[in-house]
């Protein structure tokens, strides 16, 4: 693999890594609020910082572009996100959340004129039933409203993770980041009369957790998601979002004293297997397919 590549991947993935970090983080210090609440106090302070930061505003047709993509990335994948993770075991939202690779290799061809690679279609099979052998337990159950939920939020985020590609405007990643944010913040404020939370009651620890997750779950990954999509083609960034769940997974072990059981390590390396073919399909000189 070309070794500028390999570092653009090796930065890029360093975001669903830390977003594999939400789970405890919520559950941990955010479990008091309600998931509509969590979503606005994450996006619109990190994005107004970030504003600020770079103290430039989008103009012109960038200012409905960015509305589509705040919506997209973060208004409707952040609700539909946490519906899904109300509504279904952790397990069954995650593997919900594995499809976004499946979803953004149809959107890059209809959107971009990307081709498909059957190669990656595989990859991305593999990496699913990996991620299923991480978090499916035998008493689940399945709720139609929850599935629908997260199979919109994971088109959601594919569609707006290549409408990113196709719509990036002339500037840095930072900005782009903060447009994002504060466009999904924006959205959001109208329903923010129908919380069930009061800002008087955040906590301590409510804070640190959102501070968290603004800033580093979503300001910083989202810099080095959005740099990512400049330098490499949607598909092979999606694909690294197999490396959430496993994160996530991982972090439990170490953090909560989770246990990890031989299945669970069978469907860590499966990952990492449909990870590492999906990215060997998406290498620059393959021969094309389906053009």
């Amino acid at each position: 693999m070309n070794m500028t590549r390999f570092s653009h991947l090796l930065l890029t993935s360093l975001a669903p890594v830390i977003w594999g970090s939400s789970y405890i983080v919520t559950t941990e210090l955010l479990a008091n609020l309600d998931p509509l609440t969590i979503s606005l106090l994450r996006a619109l302070p990190a994005g107004l910082v970030l504003l600020l930061v770079t103290r430039k505003l989008p103009r012109g047709i960038w200012i409905p572009k960015m509305l589509v993509l705040g919506a997209l990335n973060f208004s409707i994948f952040w609700s539909l996100l946490f519906l899904a993770a109300y509504r279904l075991p952790g397990g069954i939202a995650a593997i919900m959340g594995a499809l976004q690779p499946l979803i953004v290799i149809f959107a890059a061809r209809i959107l971009l004129h990307d081709t498909i690679r059957p190669l990656a279609i595989l990859a991305v099979f593999i990496g699913i039933c990996g991620v299923s052998l991480i978090v499916l337990m035998p008493t689940y159950r399945l709720d139609t409203i929850g599935i629908c939920a997260g199979i919109l939020g994971s088109a959601s985020m594919a569609t707006g993770t290549v409408l990113s590609r196709k719509w990036h405007p002339p500037v840095s990643a930072l900005t782009f980041t903060s447009w994002q944010l504060v466009a999904g913040g924006v959205l959001l404020l109208p329903f923010f009369s129908f919380t069930e939370t009061s800002l008087s009651a955040l906590t301590t620890l409510n804070l640190l957790g959102l501070g968290y997750l603004g800033f580093i779950g979503a300001g910083l990954t989202y810099i080095l998601w959005l740099r990512g999509l400049q330098k490499l083609d949607p598909t092979a960034i999606s694909l690294l979002g197999f490396l959430s769940p496993l994160s996530a997974i991982l972090l439990g072990w170490a953090i909560l004293g989770e246990t990890l059981n031989l299945t669970q390590l069978s469907g860590c390396g499966l990952t990492l297997a449909g990870l590492a073919i999906g990215q060997y399909a998406q290498r620059p000189g393959q021969k094309r397919h389906l053009s």
